[in-house]
């Protein structure tokens, strides 16, 4: 979600604390923000006689600050009172239910402010909110309580994107006001508008607001922020709470799930609904979560569903367990006389491995597993995607050996089958089984026929492009969001010949790319070159079919667009805090006419500015928060489509005659299989994405479909929020859009909730009956769309129209298509476990696996506990002084923790093949001491410098962080490729932790735990390592001993004692590997020629 409302409070002190720079030299015109939020553990009295005394003086209001609308008509202002009477009044209503319609929620938050005594004619309304073209201002001269319709009576100035409401404009804005009051207006709402961009809003409303002896009073405010810039507003901001909609707790799982998701790469969502509910999900994606909980509203459950939640992205084994568990430990509080059911459902999903997600899911069905049969727990799993047979056989055998009421399905199964199934709608068919029929075959490549569903786990074939489009030349009206901006022209957007150039270091996304490319017949690679601006120019192989090929990445576009001028198509896997500045760059080269931005939670506003500035220069945009599209025997973005299998299942090689477009990218590969299996194939799918603002709309894939004369049927998965269904509604009505369209819009059960419920996608919320899932699917229904009455039909209903087309001979014979042989990769059948490969050689001293680094079997704390070091020798060889005992203490930690990292790091690993070849000590560890340098080991001394620079400059972490990027710089001492947020380094815990609890002052260290706060948001594993930890650490501890001068500090800085830490560490290492081989009489060490990319010399100038 990324519009979040803030409570009453909170948004007063942001505009308090930016309005008056904003006012400039008219700021003397904006009354003082004073008010106190009180709750049940608030002391009135003490904050009185303290630094609210204003509260005994003034008169004042009470209200609760919970997100309640209509306040005043509802009985919930308090006028007029003295601190006692406000307290009074509070008091008989804190923690009090309170009924508004069908919601039933306690008050437990509110404010109290002076009472500003004013007239009625004082009083105005005005409302911002923003919207796809820009925002729009509402202004209403007569505010207060019985404002009514404000859309049909309030005078409205649109402000579209890049710009700034003109003097003239708010003057006739305001024109109704009294006119002494309009200078006063304009000048506030100039400076106000200023602010509402500045600070990322996204809805503002103040009624009413009082202008009374020249100044402005704010009374009532409701206001939403745009979380997802919080990287870019939280100094801003302030302590901004977004608390729950009201008539909802807040639940303290909910709170953990969401600090799991802030410091993940994937999605995390969990919305506890009815913690007494019989009906549990967990769901994999953010548009099948929904379609999940419409099913079981649509059976007539709503009352009995218990939350709303998701997990996405390719979450890891543990974090799926720690959602898993999450979920388990709030469905086993309470039993249920009739049983509970939990439904564990997804649809085929692209690119997360199945396996390792359901063995999160089992572990924590292990460790609840007495709970789950103690409270008759009934499971059904349906799920699809890579190592989705894997994901099955573990499942089911979860189930049997636990013991547990399970059934199991897998894609041959329609989504939410297992939904009535589980609810006793629709008997429980055979299940899925995991036999030899189902398994892996044992085959590294694939040599498939076409239209033939092969055995799933096969890897896909070819396709050669059965009837290209001939409606390239023609375009079609089309209409913007809100029906006013014009969109890119209605041409194809891909081809067979297509080629792309892929920002950032995505490996696996092209090489899924160049597999699908191959396995289609085309003649090049898709990808034709790699931009990624944090290393130098160079070349990344990959593989095309059996061949490896080479493919160059460059650090910045302007050279890859010099070098590769057939470029037309940027798939960007730039990060959310990249994609912007990425994506503008791109915008500069005419050559670039498409952009998928696959990155989710870029701020609202830069999204808008990147649409305006792309259809100004007709470039069409998928995403941001998008998987991508797909054109079948053509061209597919990053991840779309999953693995290979699927392409093959799916019959992706090779165009159908159906096009669709889906918010969703999880629904999008769900829709792939639910029209493979009614009609021809897909012609082409795209998921726009799913934020609020995508940069294409509905309606511009709709048209732009429509002009292919290959299209005989568009499908349309539209979802609750925003109004761009409305848009393809008015093209069906005006003749642009004649072809059968097949639609349905997720989201039924939102208006069955009693509290507002924000499902996955960031667009997923209705501001408006109109914006309801039940008003577009039956406004869709009345234009002529055919409208299944639910999800589970839609299948039902494309093949009937399909059917239908094909009966009338519109739906031409395809020729049959015969898949091109892939191989398997390495990886992936070392995962299915097809192949297995003798280890290199063995090591016995030390094990970096698992969470804890050990040496010889003992975990690195168990040393820590025996007190084993030299640091009072170190303390008088190097520092020629006896340094404090913490001090000490925390030397001898380092060079413990540096000792050993395992047998596969560069200079380990050359200690041990000089030792195999019969060299000597001082030989072997020499060739192991001359690795350690900028790549391997040598990052303390630098990161020392930077972090200690930065606060000694007095930069903030953010502005710190900014300018490394600016600069294209990694920072040292940040970031590891094992380890992350979620698989914490316990060696960094330890380090951190002591210096924490010993040290006398750790300000560097504050510093670069602040940084990696802002690292770890980006990216999970862009953690303070070791090095950054140590480095740190001893910069606080020279400064602060007591036994060192600044100067001095400094010069050890300079001259490299921090690396002097690492070579002394790591030397005991090295012997302790030169004495193992010896010990265990290994031979001489040959590494393996199959292991050994061999490239002749022309290959390396092949911009393949």
């Amino acid at each position: 979600m990324s519009a979040k409302a803030v409570r009453e409070a909170n948004g007063k002190a942001v505009l308090a604390k930016h309005l008056p720079s904003a006012l400039g030299e008219n700021s003397n015109c904006l009354a003082s923000c004073q008010c106190v939020t009180v709750t049940s553990e608030t002391d009135l009295k003490q904050l009185a006689d303290g630094t609210e005394s204003w509260l005994k003086s003034t008169e004042l209001v009470a209200k609760p600050d919970q997100l309640i609308k209509r306040r005043g008509k509802l009985g919930l202002v308090k006028v007029k009172a003295d601190l006692q009477q406000a307290s009074d009044w509070i008091q008989e209503r804190m923690g009090k239910p309170f009924t508004i319609g069908k919601t039933v929620g306690n008050l437990n938050t509110f404010i109290i402010e002076p009472f500003v005594s004013h007239e009625q004619s004082e009083e105005f309304y005005v409302c911002i909110y923003s919207h796809r073209l820009g925002d729009t201002i509402l202004f209403h001269h007569e505010g207060g309580v019985d404002i009514g319709d404000v859309n049909a009576k309030a005078q409205r100035l649109d402000v579209p994107v890049n710009s700034q409401p003109s003097r003239d404009s708010l003057q006739q804005l305001v024109s109704a006001a009294p006119e002494a009051q309009q200078p006063i207006l304009i000048n506030f709402f100039a400076a106000l508008y200023t602010v509402y961009v500045d600070l990322f809003f996204t809805y503002l409303e103040i009624n009413p607001i009082v202008i009374h002896n020249g100044l402005v009073h704010i009374l009532d405010l409701a206001a939403k922020l745009d979380v997802t810039a919080e990287y870019l507003c939280k100094d801003k901001w302030g302590d901004v709470v977004f608390p729950p909609p009201f008539g909802r707790d807040a639940y303290p799982e909910e709170a953990y799930i969401a600090d799991m998701d802030a410091k993940s790469g994937a999605s995390l969502k969990l919305t506890v609904l009815n913690p007494r509910g019989r009906i549990w999900t967990m769901v994999a994606g953010g548009g099948a979560s929904v379609i999940y909980s419409d099913t079981i509203c649509d059976l007539g459950f709503t009352n009995q569903l218990a939350n709303y939640g998701e997990y996405s992205g390719a979450p890891s084994e543990g974090q799926t367990f720690e959602y898993a568990k999450t979920i388990l430990s709030l469905m086993t509080k309470e039993k249920d006389e009739e049983g509970k059911v939990l439904i564990i459902g997804g649809g085929i999903a692209n690119f997360t491995n199945v396996a390792a997600t359901f063995k999160g899911i089992v572990r924590a069905l292990t460790q609840y597993q007495e709970h789950l049969r103690d409270h008759n727990i009934k499971v059904f799993v349906r799920r699809g995607g890579p190592n989705f047979q894997e994901g099955l056989r573990v499942m089911k055998e979860c189930g049997g050996e636990l013991r547990l009421q399970m059934h199991v399905f897998g894609p041959e199964t329609h989504m939410t089958s297992i939904v009535s199934m589980a609810l006793g709608k629709a008997p429980i068919p055979n299940e899925s089984s995991p036999d030899a029929s189902d398994s892996p075959r044992l085959s590294l490549s694939l040599d498939q026929t076409s239209d033939t569903p092969p055995p799933r786990n096969s890897r896909p074939g070819s396709g050669s492009l059965a009837g290209s489009g001939s409606g390239g030349d023609k375009t079609g009206d089309s209409a913007g969001a809100e029906g006013s901006a014009a969109a890119p022209a209605s041409r194809p957007l891909f081809s067979k010949t297509t080629r792309a150039v892929v920002w950032g270091m995505q490996i696996r996304a092209v090489q899924g790319m160049l597999d699908f490319d191959f396995s289609c017949s085309r003649d090049q690679p898709s990808v034709a070159a790699m931009v990624y601006p944090f290393t130098g120019n160079h070349k990344q192989k990959f593989y095309w079919g059996k061949k490896e090929v080479l493919i160059p990445v460059y650090a910045s576009m302007e050279t890859a667009m010099q070098r590769h001028t057939d470029v037309d198509v940027m798939v960007s896997f730039a990060s959310l805090r990249s994609a912007f500045e990425s994506t503008m760059d791109a915008l500069n080269y005419p050559q670039i006419r498409s952009i998928a931005i696959i990155a989710e939670g870029i701020p609202e506003n830069l999204t808008r500015k990147m649409t305006a500035a792309a259809r100004e220069k007709d470039v069409s945009i998928i995403g941001p928060a998008t998987v991508g599209g797909i054109k079948p025997g053509c061209f597919k973005i990053g991840n779309t489509g999953g693995m290979l299998d699927n392409i093959l299942d799916s019959k992706l090689y090779r165009p159908g005659s159906v096009a669709y477009v889906s918010r969703s990218g999880g629904m999008s590969n769900e829709l792939n299989n639910i029209i493979s299996r009614n009609t021809d194939g897909v012609f082409e799918g795209v998921a726009i994405g799913g934020d609020r603002y995508p940069g294409t709309t509905f309606l511009d894939h709709v048209l732009r479909f429509h002009a292919e004369d290959d299209v005989q049927m568009i499908v349309m998965l539209g979802e609750v929020g925003g109004v761009e269904e409305y848009d393809v509604i008015t093209a069906m009505s005006d003749g642009r859009i004649t072809k059968p369209i097949i639609t349905w819009c997720i989201g039924t059960c939102g208006s069955m909730f009693s509290s507002e419920v924000q499902f996955g996608h960031a667009g997923s919320a209705a501001n408006s009956a109109m914006e309801t899932a039940v008003e577009k699917n039956k406004a869709l229904r009345e234009a002529g769309a055919n409208v299944p009455s639910n999800f589970d039909e839609l299948g039902t209903t494309i093949k009937k129209v399909f059917t239908e087309l094909s009966d009338a001979g519109k739906i031409p014979k395809r020729a049959t298509v015969v898949p091109q042989r892939v191989p398997m990769d390495y990886s992936w059948a070392q995962e299915l476990g097809l192949i297995r490969k003798p280890a290199s050689f063995m090591s016995s001293i030390s094990d970096e696996r698992g969470q804890e680094l050990s040496y010889a079997g003992i975990p690195i704390s168990d040393v820590f506990k025996e007190d084993l070091g030299v640091g009072g020798v170190l303390s008088l060889l190097w520092f020629q002084r006896r340094l404090p005992g913490w001090a000490l203490k925390f030397i001898e930690m380092c060079l413990i923790i540096t000792a050993d990292h395992g047998p596969a790091v560069s200079g380990a690993h050359n200690t041990i093949v000089t030792a195999r070849a019969g060299k000597d000590l001082i030989s072997s560890i020499t060739s192991g001491l001359l690795t350690i340098g900028d790549r391997f080991g040598g990052a303390l001394d630098e990161s020392a410098k930077v972090f200690s620079e930065a606060y000694d400059q007095n930069l903030s972490p953010m502005e710190f962080v900014n300018s490394m990027r600016r600069q294209n710089r990694l920072i040292p001492g940040i970031g590891h490729r094992v380890k992350s947020v979620n698989n914490p380094d316990k060696r960094v815990d330890i380090l951190r932790d002591y210096a924490l609890e010993n040290f006398a002052n750790t300000p560097v260290l504050n510093y670069a735990l602040e940084v990696e706060k802002i690292t770890t948001a980006k990216k999970p594993n862009l953690i303070l390592n070791v090095d950054g930890v140590i480095a740190a650490s001893f910069v606080d501890l020279l400064r602060t001993s007591g036994a060192f001068s600044r100067e001095e500090c400094n010069e050890y800085l300079a001259i490299g004692v921090l690396n002097g830490f690492f070579v002394l560490g790591r030397t005991m290492g090295f012997i302790g590997h030169y004495l193992d081989q010896k010990r265990l009489k290994q031979g001489l060490y040959r590494h393996p020629w199959d292991d050994i990319s061999y490239v002749n010399p022309q290959d390396l100038n092949n911009d393949l």
